[in-house]
């Protein structure tokens, strides 16, 4: 067995095999898409509001729609590429532990939190959402120059600017393309789940209120935090599952 060892002045430690980081379970794209999906209660809570004015725009509803939904998620998977290249920055820094796991362990702990989150049963994550509000309080002013959005031209902007909303469910994610130790693969995980939400926030805009009133309801809720929680459990269990083959 080929094993990977750091040596410093004194010790030779011994570290996980090799094959191990390519045994790493990976949450992947679907899943990441199946989350952005059933996540999408949430994100008609965030967003449903600005969705719904683009319905009154002057323009064509679908178009601005479309322009909207593109700029945010060319904004996730701008931050995807920025938390991957951060993540495989962390790796190639800190080859004496086992990052990558400890990354893929805390990303299924973000998801266990958001299922509990989106049940009910707790509100850590509105806690974490707190720490990107320093960010958009710069970005928000920014959002006025683009509202009401008439046309496409004025839509898309709007919609990269509103990807950084502060948002758990976002940061959720953010920590599986950390995980992901590539830039590449973090904008591609970010590009899946935003495509993920993408089906809801354009039924939000269709459908408006009724939507709105549907996504609200506890058991619609609780019902896609049961399924994001299965999901965080599946992933932890499957961590642990690695750490103890090794």
């Amino acid at each position: 067995m080929v094993v990977s060892t750091v040596r410093t002045d004194t010790l030779c430690i011994r570290l996980f095999p090799l094959s191990a980081y390519q045994q790493m379970p990976q949450s992947g794209y679907l899943a990441l898409f199946l989350i952005g999906f059933l996540g999408g209660t949430h994100c008609i809570g965030m967003c449903g509001g600005i969705v719904s004015a683009l319905s009154l725009g002057a323009g064509s509803p679908s178009s601005l729609h479309l322009a909207y939904n593109a700029g945010r998620i060319a904004s996730y998977s701008a931050a995807g590429a920025i938390a991957g290249a951060l993540g495989g920055a962390s790796l190639a820094l800190s080859d004496q532990l086992p990052v990558r796991i400890i990354l893929f362990i805390l990303a299924n702990l973000m998801l266990l939190a958001l299922g509990l989150y989106l049940m009910g049963l707790t509100r850590v994550l509105a806690f974490s959402e707190r720490f990107g509000q320093k960010l958009w309080r710069h970005l928000q002013p920014l959002t006025r120059r683009y509202l009401p959005a008439r046309t496409v031209a004025q839509a898309f902007p709007l919609g990269l600017l509103w990807g950084w909303l502060p948002c758990g469910l976002v940061y959720s994610a953010l920590v599986t393309a950390l995980a992901s130790g590539s830039a590449l693969r973090g904008a591609g995980m970010m590009l899946a789940f935003g495509l993920g939400t993408l089906p809801n926030l354009l039924l939000a805009g269709l459908l408006a209120v009724r939507l709105k009133v549907y996504a609200a309801i506890p058991a619609v809720r609780f019902s896609a935090g049961l399924l994001i929680l299965t999901f965080g459990l599946w992933g932890l269990f499957a961590a642990l599952r690695l750490i103890v083959q090794v």
